[in-house]
């Protein structure tokens, strides 16, 4: 069966042009010339096109690409290594929801999060006269201290999550102490329960941003369900494209 250009592209609202161009990208196979040099298409090109606009929602544009470059190529392993890798990232995107979903509903239960083993190591020597005790700044908030045993963790790790401006407590202009707000306490939690999960600062960071964008963590509810959705979205996307490049393989 002989198609045109105009055949492959009418069936997905493209054109002609840009048909050709996933040819000279390496996305569609070269295709046979007619003696007088048009292009000349089979049902595998067309099988290849459709391959490449199903993986493109699953995978981005680029991967996608590079899957049929390689599969066009010969490089089945390759391409199947991409996809692995897709999944791979799916999967993380995946743990990270459920341990950001965990962690906000840690903030938000009347209890707050428990640590793991009992109320962690005793508090470490902090900047000179910085209260480490469980008094409390007369203007409210908290010290570092209190916050520290509250999590379970070293007043160290505060500063540590405070020099990656994850949790910046303001400062005492009198005596120089830091004083967590209850945002900062807040943000202390959260960072507590995904470093847990072992997520990196950088990741925290952008999950922070969510949270305060939002206006805490009941707003962002919203937002996680839709997170969810795209992640469903992207793993439905994944199947499809499975499905159409396994067909465009049967083919070749």
């Amino acid at each position: 069966m002989r198609l045109r250009p105009v055949d492959l592209a009418r069936e997905h609202g493209l054109s002609t042009q840009a048909v050709r161009n996933y040819e000279e990208a390496g996305i569609l196979p070269p295709a046979e010339r007619s003696p007088s040099g048009y292009r000349v298409y089979a049902p595998r090109h067309a099988a290849a096109l459709r391959a490449f606009l199903t993986l493109v929602p699953a995978h981005g544009h680029a991967t996608a690409g590079a899957i049929m470059r390689a599969v066009n190529g010969g490089g089945v392993g390759e391409a199947l290594r991409l996809i692995d890798q897709s999944h791979a990232q799916l999967a993380e995107d995946r743990r990270t929801l459920d341990d950001v979903e965990r962690a906000l509903h840690d903030l938000v239960s009347p209890d707050g999060p428990v640590p793991p083993d009992g109320p962690g190591p005793a508090a470490e020597p902090v900047y000179p006269r910085e209260p480490v005790t469980g008094r409390e700044p007369a203007a409210g908030g908290t010290f570092i201290g209190p916050l520290a045993h509250r999590l379970g963790i070293r007043p160290a790790t505060l500063r540590t999550w405070e020099q990656a401006g994850l949790v910046v407590p303001r400062r005492d202009p009198h005596t120089g102490y830091r004083v967590y707000t209850s945002a900062d306490v807040r943000d202390a939690l959260l960072v507590h329960q995904l470093r847990r999960g072992g997520h990196g600062l950088e990741q925290i960071a952008r999950v922070l941003e969510r949270v305060r964008s939002a206006g805490g963590p009941e707003p962002l509810q919203a937002t996680l369900r839709e997170w969810r959705d795209r992640l469903t979205a992207r793993g439905r996307a994944m199947l499809a494209g499975a499905a159409a490049l396994d067909t465009y393989l049967g083919c070749r």
